[in-house]
């Protein structure tokens, strides 16, 4: 049963002007009332969790203790809508939501007030995910914070839970410490990927698309469309919310001149004060698809003015990466008359959604690069085969010959590897996102795509190339699950023995072949990761889970097909299949001996003679990088303080070197360590990545 509350005239949603405001409560008395009742329908309700918060209203969820029904709740205190014109623009809210009924539209349930807040009721978006999509940082989520002259922003603007422990960025890790109920929107998911790919897009895009032409049919113009306002429920869902600046369109056609909205979404004719019609919500559109797809809005920089004017001169620039259809579709929306665009049934039939569309996405999807694929024959028989031939477990499970791998290939053929160290897990590859690097336009070239994407990306498909030729095998292939076990024990034992202490034990010198990673890009969203040792080499794990390395003489090339194939050739003799792979190669190296600094002050070693190290897998955190190496080493940079904790076994013993944050390195015994203790910084250091081990040997 829904309740009018102290409104008097529901439906019409008309709240009275208060000339005389009820003082506001003292905040500690507000934070602990635990059990809110409508003063009308009797009903009670159970305040939990805060959602979120924005400048005026904070939104809780709240069951109601009758139906044991859960709602996202806005609670907005009369003290902060005191003058008439706020009043007005939570009626206004009110009255354009409740009459709204679609299934991509966030359902108002209802409304009511006290004597301290007004509550509104609304469907609760939730879903279970992993604790990484809770990693969306404060600093972040303010800096997209709504513009509206007079008047504080409304909308969920940020998280109030617990910070993300661990979550996997390059390969296929899986998700740790679920959180209940964690109310889910595409920023979060945007924040925990940074962007997602084609088939998504068009995902999500489509039930954006739904709830806009229903609201348009409505008469009503959103204004305030972004990746914070679109929510995820249990079903993957998705439903367009925050009504707090919507309008309805003036019949007599005249345009609503208020500048509002989120400054990177808002479009030019509302910067100019020309007035926002169903065109500017489709702009916003644009920019929703762009950041999704790119990793940013297009128009962002770090100036408000300078963004305004790339606003409004439509200055932004197109990833070399994406497809035709996306860049396309992308500059057919983002015109600066309004006339021009395309309108929400052109963007529909536009080629770029005639691309594979899933039905539903997996609920990993949130965190991590979904494994998608196209209805496909041969999909049940490769699960088969696959389950027969690897079984359910990790990578220390039996492995299957060269030859069943053959085979399995020429049976998924589009179907992508995602890590060296788990071979049978497979990716869709689609548009122009399959042809070889080599095979490019140019200007596609892989050049101009890293110089744009250096930043830390999350996995997008790449190109598996097949090597018919002779082998080394190597008898002692050691797999990250080993290295980890080992690391897990020895830290365990040092830490849980060694006694209090205030300063780390004497510094040993270095080994004489001792390597580390001195600077990395990652560009995972469409290559792979790569990383300049000590020795000056160059490496690439890429997405299909192959490895090339550049020796430092830059004559050599070594390429891993998979960690226990290692062929070699000469720079000049690179094969055909692997030109595309080297051109991306050469390129990271020439970007990082240019544009980044070393990461310490550990000198540089020619080592010419040893086969290059492999890069088993990487995973990066809300705090950390950490790779993990052929050779048992395991190395943790940490992002805040650029301090680095670098655990190897050069001989019999394990090792650990300690970059602090002047970027000088000092190297101990750990058991040096365990016997005399470690300054509290180290000490600190290496509890973390006990933990971040631990937790990733039990995913």
């Amino acid at each position: 049963m829904e309740s009018a509350g102290l409104f008097p005239q529901f439906p019409a949603a008309s709240l009275p002007a208060r000339p005389t405001p009820a003082p506001a409560p003292p905040p500690r008395a507000a934070e602990t009332t635990r059990i809110i009742t409508d003063p009308i329908s009797g009903r009670s309700y159970c305040k939990g969790r805060l959602l979120g918060k924005g400048g005026f209203a904070r939104c809780y969820e709240m069951t109601d203790l009758s139906s044991n029904k859960t709602y996202a709740v806005k609670v907005i205190p009369h003290s902060r809508v005191a003058k008439p014109h706020q009043r007005e623009k939570i009626t206004n809210e009110i009255e354009l939501h409740r009459d709204l009924h679609h299934k991509h539209i966030v359902k108002f349930s209802h409304y009511f007030e006290d004597s301290e807040s007004i509550y509104i009721f609304l469907e609760h978006c939730s879903r279970k995910v992993s604790a990484a999509v809770a990693s969306l940082s404060k600093d972040h989520l303010n800096s997209c914070s709504r513009l509206e002259p007079a008047l504080p922003s409304c909308h969920i603007s940020e998280l109030t839970i617990s910070r993300v422990v661990l979550h996997g960025t390059g390969h296929s890790i899986s998700c740790l410490a679920f959180l209940d109920r964690l109310l889910m929107s595409l920023a979060h998911i945007w924040k925990a990927r940074h962007t997602l790919l084609e088939p998504e897009v068009r995902y999500y895009l489509k039930q954006i698309i739904s709830g806009l032409k229903y609201l348009h049919l409505k008469g009503i113009l959103h204004r305030d469309l972004k990746l914070g306002n679109f929510f995820i429920n249990e079903n993957m869902e998705l439903k367009v919310g925050d009504f707090g600046l919507a309008a309805c369109q003036d019949v007599s056609d005249q345009k609503k001149k208020t500048i509002c909205g989120t400054p990177n979404y808002l479009a030019p004719e509302v910067l100019l004060r020309q007035g926002h019609g169903p065109e500017s919500d489709v702009w916003s559109l644009g920019c929703v698809m762009y950041t999704l797809l790119c990793g940013n809005p297009p128009f962002e920089t770090s100036d408000l003015k300078e963004t305004y004017r790339c606003i409004k001169q439509v200055e932004y620039t197109l990833p070399v990466f994406l497809s035709l259809p996306a860049k396309h579709l992308i500059a057919g929306i983002l015109r600066r008359n309004p006339q021009d665009r395309f309108t929400l049934e052109e963007i529909l039939d536009h080629e770029f959604f005639k691309g594979y569309t899933p039905e539903k996405l997996p609920p990993s999807s949130c965190v991590m690069t979904p494994e998608l694929s196209p209805p496909n024959p041969a999909k049940t028989l490769f699960a088969k085969v696959t389950k027969t031939l690897f079984g359910k477990k990790k990578p220390k499970a039996k492995k299957g010959s060269s030859e069943d791998r053959d085979d399995i290939s020429k049976l998924v053929t589009g179907l992508m590897k995602t890590s060296i160290c788990r071979q049978m897990s497979y990716k869709t590859v689609e548009g122009n996102e399959a042809m070889p690097v080599s095979c490019r336009s140019a200007s596609s070239s892989p050049v101009e795509t890293v110089v744009e994407e250096t930043s830390h990306k999350s996995v997008s498909p790449s190109v598996r190339g097949t090597m018919a030729s002779s082998c080394e095998v190597f008898e002692d292939c050691i797999t990250a699950s080993a290295i980890i076990e080992s690391a897990v024990r020895l830290l365990r034992t040092c830490l849980s023995s060694m006694p209090p202490a205030e300063k780390n034990p004497a510094s040993l010198a270095r080994h004489e072949h001792f390597v580390w990673v001195s600077k990395w890009v990652d560009y995972s969203n469409k290559y792979g990761f790569g990383y300049q040792l000590s020795n000056r080499s160059i490496g690439v794990l890429f997405n299909n889970g192959t490895h090339m390395t550049l020796s430092p003489n830059r004559r050599t090339v070594h390429y891993n097909p998979t960690n226990s194939k290692h062929l070699v050739f000469s720079v000049s003799a690179i094969p055909e299949q692997l030109q595309g792979q080297m051109s991306v190669l050469r390129y990271f190296a020439s970007y990082m001996e240019q544009h980044l600094m070393k990461g310490g002050d550990l000198p540089s070693i020619d080592d010419l003679g040893q086969p290059a190290l492999l890069l088993l897998q990487w995973v990066k955190t809300d705090q950390a990088l950490l790779m993990l190496f052929s050779s048992g080493t395991l190395q943790v940079n940490f992002y805040n303080d650029h301090t680095k904790v670098i655990i190897s076994k050069p001989d019999h013993s394990c090792l650990v070197t300690y970059i602090n944050r002047d970027r000088n390195s000092y190297t101990y015994k750990l058991c040096s360590i365990q016997e005399l203790g470690c300054s509290p910084e180290l000490h600190h250091r290496l509890r973390y990545i006990l933990k971040l081990l631990q937790e990733w040997a039990e995913a």
